[in-house]
């Protein structure tokens, strides 16, 4: 039973509330979550700290991402049911609690405590504070979706902009002897600071998003849009499909292999980001990148993934969801292929072609809310979303190993060149094009699986009260 002030009743908006206030309480969630695409910060830190291999301490990484989608599937339908408050209370204290406990496990040796704190107990708070902002705001936003959700995933992406150079002066006040220049590795207790001094600020930052978020009373609607508008736009139902049906559909699971591929070639990147730039352009050992500059570009990836999520997902509002899946496979393919063959060549190529696949990836984040919304209608719509989000948890598991497994095999950290990662990149190649080829083959969903009319009223406030 939930406390009162948690209740989804004592969350409903007053009357005159405005819709652009959502955004930011949302934000507040997005953006302490997204540290999760900083990691690759202190990954280098954590591989001397316990004596292990990448592959060890991407494990981390992996077992967040894995946790966020197992946890999105399972918890998306308790989340339409109590309410974004409720959800983003939990989120807060499971992902601050994550941070905690890998602190306890970086200060006593005992790498099982990180995967089992950042991972596992962090990843189940990624999966819920996920969630609930999107579905929130596809409530409020039901004549611009690609616009709501890329205003709330963007600050997903753009959360390691914050927490990479917050990271990066927070080791160097933990450990006077780390420079940031290359030349030394943060040591073990300033990354269990760091961990300690991230979970609270994250605490305090969720529960202002949780404290400030509202749904929309029953009946309302943007002032001056037509509902029966989105019958003119193709693939755009105005039918409902519950979460267990949708599953049931082609399309279901063709959007989940476009998510997937599409994550799985940008996940490599982020997770390897600060080390790999350093990599491509080594010479004779040296790196003509300092560790503060890889970290720059970590901050810059992130500023690419935020802006892809709000303006490629807005994008889509006007083109078509297909379309813009198109470019993302697509393009981003031939991006991939420069990246593996001259990427090397120039840094500007390199910082330029990972930029826009970066891009990519968010706007491929962005937009699938707004592609599920499409297809299947807002009936339960965060529950299919929190379903399809097994898809990262996959993605999660690949695009690390991927890199990593082909890295490892090549040699040991700090002596990789351009080299070592064109298998790696040119696996992504495939990856993407087995995505493009399943969004062509996205349908319109057959009316068998559409809840009956009497289900299926005009307000989708309605929907979901009757669904719980």
């Amino acid at each position: 039973m939930l406390p009162a002030f948690l209740s989804r009743e004592r969350t409903v908006a007053g009357p005159g509330f405005s819709r652009w206030l959502i955004p930011p309480a949302a934000l507040a969630v997005h953006l302490c979550i997204g540290q999760v695409y900083a990691t690759s910060v202190y990954k280098t830190a954590l591989v001397e700290h316990f004596n292990v291999s990448q592959t060890a301490i991407g494990l981390i990484f992996s077992i967040a991402i894995v946790m966020l989608g197992l946890s999105a599937a399972v918890m998306g339908t308790w989340v339409d049911r109590n309410g974004p408050r409720a959800a983003m209370t939990a989120a807060a204290i499971f992902w601050s609690s994550g941070f905690f406990v890998g602190a306890l496990g970086i200060g006593t040796g005992q790498l099982w405590l990180v995967y089992l704190g950042y991972g596992v107990i962090g990843g189940i708070g990624l999966g819920i504070g996920y969630i609930s902002p999107v579905s929130t705001l596809i409530k409020w936003f039901p004549d611009r979706p690609g616009l709501a959700t890329g205003m709330a995933i963007m600050g997903f992406g753009g959360g390691a902009m914050i927490a990479s150079p917050l990271s990066g002066r927070l080791l160097s006040l933990y450990d006077p002897s780390f420079t940031g220049d290359g030349t030394t590795v943060p040591d073990g207790h300033a990354v269990m600071m760091l961990f300690l001094t991230l979970g609270v600020v994250y605490l305090v930052f969720m529960s202002f998003g949780a404290a400030t978020v509202r749904v929309p009373p029953e009946g309302w609607a943007p002032a001056g849009w037509d509902p029966a508008s989105v019958k003119k736009k193709k693939l755009v139902t105005t039918a409902s499909v519950s979460a267990n049906n949708a599953i049931r559909t082609r399309a279901f699971w063709l959007v989940w292999i476009v998510l997937f591929c599409n994550v799985t070639a940008g996940i490599g990147i982020l997770e390897q980001a600060a080390p790999m730039i350093q990599d491509f352009f080594r010479v004779d050992g040296v790196s003509s990148v300092s560790a503060a500059a890889a970290g720059g570009f970590v901050g810059l990836l992130s500023i690419a993934n935020m802006s892809g999520r709000f303006v490629w997902s807005s994008t889509s509002d006007i083109i078509g969801r297909k379309p813009i899946y198109m470019m993302y496979l697509g393009v981003g393919l031939v991006l991939y292929l420069l990246l593996a063959t001259v990427g090397d060549a120039s840094m500007a190529l390199f910082v330029l072609l990972a930029v826009v696949i970066l891009s990519f990836y968010g706007g491929g984040f962005a937009t699938v809310p707004a592609y599920l919304r499409d297809l299947f209608g807002t009936f339960q719509v965060g529950a299919i979303h929190g379903r399809l989000l097994t898809a990262w948890s996959a993605a999660g598991i690949a695009g690390p190993l991927i890199i990593n497994a082909f890295l490892d095999a090549q040699g040991e950290p700090g002596t990789l060149t351009a080299e070592a990662y064109r298998p790696a990149l040119l696996t992504m190649v495939g990856v993407l094009a087995v995505g493009f080829v399943a969004n062509l083959l996205v349908r319109q969903v057959p009316d068998r699986f559409h809840e009956p009319k009497s289900n299926d009223p005009a307000d989708p406030t309605e929907a979901e009260r009757s669904a719980a």
